[in-house]
This record gives C-alpha cells, structure tokens and sequence, in this order.
C-alpha cells in the first residue's frame, strides 16, 4: 500500500513541486497545508504515514507545528523543509523530533530517499 503524506508549505509552488515528486514515486499525497496550524488539524482529520513540513511559514511556524503534532501522535514522522542557511533551525526540529530534513530547492533523489528511509 502506497504511503499516505501530508505536505505542509505556506508556496503553492512549493507544494506542487513536491506532490509531483511524490506523486511520481508511487505516494499518495492526502493533503495539503498552507501554515503550521492547518497541518495540525490535517494531521489529525487524515493520520497520515509521514508529513513533509516548511520550517518558515505564517501563522505557526513548522517547529511548532512539529511539536503540536507530536503531543497528538509521539510516533508521528516529520520531514522538515528548509532552505539554505536555516542550519539552527534544522537542529532545532531535529531536537523536537524531526525525522529527516529536506533542502530547497528540492532534488527529487534526496527528496524520495528521506520518504523511504523515514517511511520504513
């Protein structure tokens, strides 16, 4: 059974281009958020097996989603979003559960090896 993400990122563009990636791998993407808040909601609503989340967005920021979202569900797999140069960021989510982080502009190999790897 293909498994079920939940993109999170406040750029449509962003979001596409992932579901794409995704999409083309074999993955079913079940939602899409726009800020931190919607992804909580979502994630709740539609338990998926793994959520792909913007470190920067308005709102709530994806830290803090990442952390409302491991009080629902502590085994709850979160790819973090990031673009150049947010390297405390990353550590931060890291430290708050993260699983794996992905960098923009996203390259499709990266991208397919942090789903497989946190999706095991």
């Amino acid at each position: 059974m293909a498994k079920r993400i939940l993109i999170t990122d406040d750029a449509l563009f962003m979001r596409v281009t992932l579901k794409k990636i995704l999409t083309e791998a074999g993955y079913d993407v079940v939602g899409e958020a726009t800020n931190g808040a919607e992804a909580v909601k979502l994630y709740e609503q539609l338990k998926p097996d793994v959520v792909t989340m913007d470190i920067t967005m308005p709102e709530m920021d994806g830290i803090q989603a990442l952390k409302e979202i491991k009080k629902i569900d502590a085994n709850a797999r979160v790819i973090m979003c990031t673009a150049m140069g947010q390297k405390t960021m990353v550590i931060d989510a890291v430290q708050s559960g993260a699983k794996d982080f992905i960098v923009k502009p996203f390259q499709p190999d990266r991208v397919i090896e942090a789903l497989s790897k946190v999706a095991a």
